[in-house]
């Protein structure tokens, strides 16, 4: 499954039959969700079987990660729902350094006897390993944290939530599409609870509950032989079912002209859906992109994903030595970029940093699953490049000596390794509204939403496309445009930064499934920025053949 398969994975009625089987577990019944796990005293037992088994086989490093993974997952169409999924997956994942080497073992049987057994597996293979390592491992150090816990600040979990009110939502929002002139619409809404418990023989033994949610749906308009799809604006977010309720007194407002609203600490899926019939149907009518260069006014439920391909992977360490090249290729980030201390990554108003604390994002968590203490650090400041992402085995690499606390696992089945966090472009500083830039703009375009891309496999040339488009004539939107794309590279992009509008306008976009590794893994990221225009940008026409 790749990337972008994900993006549209709400198109398809039997979605549930394409996530990784790793992610989905044992078929449970929604009430055996409501199922406490264990106690965190029973989880220090079992960690300390497996650390002290490895101490005992010679390892002179071992952690142990727990994990109980619920999910559930609710697709329909039209006024029909298509499935229902709820998942479990528990077991434990044992991974040791012994002879300078990595080694990784994991288990379901999560008896004395089974962890003993998992633990000298993953022993085993790192003395098999070693005898081919020419450079043992070396791990930035990390202070125990003693027994701690995190947990995502949600006001209403999605365990107790009905599944009937879920459905019953979906099909309103559906029936809202087809009243405002949709002539097939799917929606699906994706719940993930995630109970982990990590320990190591630092003397860390931190309990976390981690929940994630994802609305989302396409609407499809039918017309003079003609079709146009809407997909949602709504964002994936590291909150709870409280998300759906549509009560954000911050709801936003789009540009004048667009009948937008853009949401930020909760969604109206029925108002969204609503919406979407509307514009589908007006882009049935639209005029097609004339080709040419354009100012382009990009909200960030677009930009997050330009921000995903073009920085966020690029900026990865892993990528950057051509250590992984997997899913999203390696990286024009390389190095020597770095250590000249002057490459201009963008303008200077552009500002990106990762940080793994933002509240109500999806890479937000107390900790790492190295046991490293989440924080936030910069990547690009004042459009130099002065940082990458970098865990605990790598930060050596960069004349660094700690961990910048990026390492994930998709489950406990799995080996943890280096993710992406959230990485964000930084607000404008002085007050600047959409309406501002808008009327700034005599020939522009304003695209909301995600939509097809293209990157080559050093994360610099690309293409994007979005979901909505609309024409800037002398300072004012002048209507609706189909076939946009706009195609540039990294560095050119970012240096064409010229505003950014204020913190009032801050937003999160995210990817629930991005993959990366072999074998593969997803994990849930956010990106946050304000509107942001870039100028003279080109935008091809995607529906001309030459």
């Amino acid at each position: 499954m790749k990337r972008r398969d994900f993006v549209q994975l709400a198109g398809l009625g039997a979605g549930a039959m394409m996530l990784p089987t790793s992610l989905m577990g044992k078929s449970i019944s929604a009430e055996a969700l409501l199922t406490p796990g264990m106690d965190v005293a029973q989880k220090k037992m079992m960690a300390d079987v497996a650390l002290n088994t490895a101490k005992s086989l010679g390892a002179t490093y071992a952690d142990a990660r727990i994990g109980r993974y619920l999910n559930q997952y609710v697709f329909t169409r039209e006024d029909k729902v298509q499935n229902v999924v709820n998942t479990e997956s528990f077991g434990i994942g044992i991974r040791v350094i012994t002879n300078g080497t990595w080694g990784f073992a994991s288990t379901n049987d999560v008896s004395p006897d089974g962890i003993k057994k998992a633990t000298n597996q993953a022993v085993a293979i790192a003395k098999a390993n070693s005898k081919i390592q020419t450079d043992p491992v070396k791990l930035a150090p990390v202070k125990g944290k003693g027994e701690v816990s995190w947990k995502t600040p949600i006001k209403k979990d999605f365990k107790d939530v009905p599944i009937s009110e879920k459905v019953d939502l979906l099909l309103t929002a559906n029936a809202a599409a087809m009243e405002n002139g949709a002539n097939y619409v799917n929606s699906a809404l994706f719940m993930v609870n995630e109970q982990k418990y990590f320990a190591s023989t630092d003397g860390s033994y931190i309990d976390q509950d981690v929940h994630r949610i994802w609305p989302t749906f396409g609407v499809t308009a039918i017309g003079d032989g003609k079709f146009k799809t809407r997909q949602a604006m709504s964002a994936p977010m590291g909150m709870g079912y409280e998300y759906m309720d549509g009560l954000d007194s911050e709801k936003l407002a789009g540009p004048e002209g667009t009948g937008m609203n853009l949401y930020r600490q909760s969604y109206d899926i029925v108002e969204d859906a609503t919406l979407a019939a509307k514009q589908a149907k007006e882009m049935l009518t639209a005029k097609s992109v004339d080709p040419g260069k354009y100012d382009l006014v990009l909200e960030p439920n677009h930009l997050g994903l330009t921000i995903h391909e073009s920085v966020g992977h690029p900026l990865e360490l892993d990528r950057v030595l051509g250590y992984e090249a997997n899913y999203a290729g390696t990286s024009f980030a390389t190095l020597d970029k770095w250590k000249s201390g002057d490459f201009k990554y963008g303008s200077d108003k552009v500002n990106l940093v990762a940080d793994k604390t933002q509240v109500g994002s999806l890479g937000a968590v107390g900790y790492d699953d190295e046991g490293v203490a989440c924080k936030k650090w910069d990547l690009v400041r004042d459009g130099v490049l002065v940082n990458y992402q970098a865990i605990r085995d790598q930060v050596h690499m960069i004349d660094q000596n700690e961990s910048h606390g990026c390492c994930y696992s998709q489950s406990w089945n799995d080996v943890q390794f280096q993710r992406m966090p959230n990485v964000s472009l930084e607000a404008g500083k002085e007050k600047y509204s959409i309406n501002d830039m808008v009327k700034d703009v005599e020939k522009g375009i304003y695209i909301a939403g995600r939509g097809s891309y293209s990157i080559d496999q050093q994360r610099y040339n690309f293409q994007f496309g979005g979901t909505a488009f609309y024409e800037i004539k002398n300072g004012k939107v002048e209507g609706m445009l189909n076939d946009v794309a706009y195609q540039s590279n990294t560095q050119e992009f970012w240096n064409s930064c010229s505003k950014i509008c204020d913190k009032d306008d801050y937003r999160l976009f995210g990817s629930f499934f991005d993959g990366k590794g072999q074998p593969s893994q997803v994990s849930a990221v956010s990106h946050g920025s304000s509107t942001t225009r870039f100028d003279g940008v080109n935008v091809i026409n995607t529906g001309r053949t030459i």
